[in-house]
């Protein structure tokens, strides 16, 4: 049985490169497995499945070796699993020379083709690990210019202190004032802690507490 197996980053959601490519050689979608993660994110919950379904005999079509792992560990490690383990081809379309199907030597092909995976994944790790301290770099020197990073902060609206004063004063709640804003409540409470009301709030409550006992005295 034929398989192909697409991993994409969010910074490249489009898979259509990948799975052109797959499709043509295996011939049907269904048996196309498709990941798309972040960076954070490496669950690869598809290609889980998909090294559960393989069975001995199959191949696995890749664009490149990289759709394996992240790192030089990764791809040897998993290149184990699927050739040596799980005893399936594994075909490499960027990169034929490490095509583990229809050997001449079966043993000698597989032998240069662990060598070629192992030389290939090193430079794809050192190139991965040069890109990202370029991008470290980049950003450093960037923010030395002054150029800021992330989402804009958010700015308060000016009914602001009109609507934390009804919150202060127990006539809304923290979900309420946020409605009324049009922001999140996670928001609305941080605005309250950054501007003090928090402490307002507490010793207005004291001050209710204080008149109840005074009351209850009398």
């Amino acid at each position: 049985m034929k398989y192909g197996y697409i991993r994409v980053s969010t910074k490249e959601q489009n898979i259509d490169r990948q799975l052109s490519a797959i499709l043509k050689e295996v011939g049907d979608m269904k048996q196309i497995y498709i990941d798309k993660a972040s960076g954070k994110d490496f669950e690869r919950k598809k290609y889980k499945k998909l090294i559960r379904t393989l069975k001995e005999g199959d191949e696995l079509y890749i664009k490149s070796i990289d759709r394996l792992g992240r790192s030089y560990d990764d791809i040897i490690k998993e290149w184990h699993l699927i050739t040596k383990v799980k005893n399936v081809d594994i075909i490499v379309l960027d990169f034929p020379l490490l095509n583990t199907k229809h050997q001449i030597n079966n043993l000698t092909g597989k032998f240069l083709s662990d060598i070629v995976l192992q030389i290939l994944s090193y430079v794809a790790q050192i190139e991965r690990e040069n890109t990202h301290q370029r991008q470290m770099e980049g950003i450093k020197e960037a923010r030395k210019r002054g150029i800021k990073f992330g989402r804009s902060k958010k700015e308060v609206p000016k009914q602001f202190d009109d609507v934390v004063t009804m919150w202060v004063n127990q006539k809304i709640s923290l979900r309420e004032g946020a409605k009324l804003l049009d922001v999140s409540h996670t928001t609305f409470s941080k605005w309250i802690q950054e501007k003090g009301y928090m402490r307002e709030k507490k010793k207005n409550l004291d001050k209710i507490k204080e008149s109840s006992k005074m009351k209850l005295a009398t």
